[in-house]
């Protein structure tokens, strides 16, 4: 077990201050994370010159991009309704501020985390994170992103954890991808960033705060064993793999239907190679979940740099005999067909059924299900805090569960890497099935 000693704690707070506290009301899909675990990623990054403070500069900078992104350095309150058993929920921009640590890992090199044993994402790397178990909920108390420095041997690793009620992944690459920016050119107070661009309340006909049973709010224990049983690890699909993909899937079906995306096309491939592994009756049920950007799906469209959580599920279901039984094509179908169908009047029609009958789920992940989370069109590889750029991004503990999928770009463009998380015996299946490596490779 690598040795890791975190070095110091503290709290960064926005610089300066604005005279206006923001408030931030939460709709049904922000809602639906209450009881869910902080997401968490990571970057890896070349050693620095000994000589950079690289704590300093990082707590300087963060500063001024928390000022630029200030919900993230608010709070989460809770409410509580006597009269009809309630609970209520709103962020407080209040400054507060967000958790950073800085750690020590000089037992750990790079090629530690890029060239583990078996390929198999290593057992110390949840030790980089900073939000391990940290629930939606606990955002009370909880700052609402939270980071944590490693300094290894030859290397820095930064993880980082955040509340996906206040964000999603588009939201918080925006947020990173400024604060290295700020960090690589110097601290420049002087220089002004356009004003964040809120997502304010769009949902006419639902009054708000939305109240929820306080059954619903509290976060039952989950059992834990389980996990034991589950291992990671990352598989890439070069431009080439992923181009014939496309071309296969988009071959198999009718010419109407050629509209199959690269992405949809690689999950597909993903979601009949884990199903073929799984060893499940033809009669089961089986079940691809995306999580989708709904900004540009919804009437009026919202601008895609809009602040907050806007994001729903689109799940493709079927047999697991229905899926063996036909091929790539088919499968791809599916996927497109349920991303098609992720409208403004279903994404309205769920807010206005569901504020009737609040129910918040435990997990999000169900039994022989494939989640495809991330994308590959973040900006990853090209954060730089101005010692280097990215080397590898690795996704940390938080929702972690059978079938989840975390899409990366790859650091050479149009790459895809997928850290995939399966029962331990499924992935040693799927990591010498040579159907599935024709068009894949372990990294």
């Amino acid at each position: 077990m690598a040795d890791v000693v975190v070095l110091s704690k503290s709290i960064v707070r926005p610089d300066g201050s604005d005279s206006d506290r923001v408030k931030i009301h939460l709709t049904p899909w922000d809602l639906f994370f209450l009881r869910s675990e902080y997401p968490q990623r990571g970057l890896l990054f070349p050693k620095p010159d000994p000589e950079t403070d690289i704590i300093s500069q990082l707590k300087s900078s963060l500063s001024v991009a928390l000022h630029i992104f200030y919900p993230f350095a608010g709070r989460l309150v809770k409410t509580e309704n006597e009269n009809d058993e309630t609970a209520s929920f709103l962020v407080d921009c209040d400054g507060s501020g967000v958790k950073f640590i800085h750690a020590s890992a000089k037992t750990v090199s790079v090629s530690d985390v890029l060239e583990p044993v078996n390929s198999i994402v290593p057992e110390f790397l949840p030790r980089f994170f900073p939000a391990n178990g940290v629930k939606s909920c606990e955002g009370t108390s909880e700052s609402l992103i939270a980071f944590q420095v490693t300094e290894l041997r030859d290397g820095v690793f930064v993880g980082f954890g955040y509340n996906h009620m206040v964000a999603d992944g588009s939201s918080f690459w925006s947020f990173f991808n400024t604060w290295s920016e700020i960090c690589s050119t110097g601290v420049d107070r002087n220089k002004k960033f356009p004003p964040l661009l809120l997502r304010g309340w769009f949902l006419d006909g639902i009054d708000h705060p939305i109240r929820i049973p306080i059954s619903e709010t509290v976060s039952p224990s989950s059992p834990v064993a389980s996990s034991s049983l589950l291992q990671e690890k990352l598989f890439r699909f070069t431009r080439r793999n992923i181009s014939e993909l496309k071309s296969k899937a988009n071959g198999e079906v009718s010419s109407d239907d050629r509209r199959i995306s690269s992405l949809q096309a690689v999950s597909a491939h993903m979601w009949r190679s884990i199903i073929k592994n799984s060893d499940l009756n033809p009669e089961e049920v089986v079940y691809c979940k995306l999580l989708m950007d709904m900004r540009r799906r919804l009437n009026p469209p919202l601008d895609e740099e809009c602040f907050g959580n806007v994001v729903g599920f689109a799940t493709a279901t079927t047999t697991a005999g229905e899926m063996l039984g036909n091929g790539l094509g088919w499968a791809a179908l599916q996927i497109n067909k349920t991303v098609g169908s992720q409208t403004d009047e279903g994404f309205r029609e769920f807010a206005e059924n569901w504020v009737k009958d609040p129910k918040i789920p435990n997990h999000v992940a169900v039994s022989n299900s494939v989640i495809v989370a991330s994308s590959p069109w973040f900006n990853v590889y090209g954060n730089d805090f101005g010692w280097g750029k990215t080397i590898a991004v690795r996704a940390g503990p938080g929702n972690t569960s059978d079938g989840k999928l975390i899409v990366y770009p790859g650091i050479e463009e149009g790459n895809i890497e997928i850290q995939t998380c399966l029962s331990s015996h499924v992935l040693e299946k799927i990591s010498a099935d040579a159907e599935f490596l024709e068009h894949a490779c372990v990294v």
